[in-house]
């Protein structure tokens, strides 16, 4: 069940314009724009996670020129 509880707020002129423009271009009331501004403001922040560094690997060098279409095809079979 949730609960809703009604509150007064002094909002600027500027500001209440503006929350009620961003409610209408995106279709929500002006309680659901500042509501969501607010948990933005108060949700805890995730840390970013270190992502392992990617694996390196030795191709061995090169086997072909692929510059020289003859000595491609000989290596594809062709």
């Amino acid at each position: 069940m949730v609960f809703h509880m009604k509150t007064t707020l002094n909002i600027s002129d500027v500001t209440m314009r503006e929350v009620k423009r961003e409610a209408a271009r995106r279709q929500q009331t002006m309680s659901e724009v500042v509501e969501m501004a607010l948990r933005i403001i108060i949700e805890p922040r995730k840390e970013p996670v270190a992502l392992p560094a990617l694996p390196e690997f030795s191709s061995g060098g090169l086997r072909v020129d692929i510059a020289n279409r003859d000595a491609l095809y000989d290596v594809m079979g062709g």
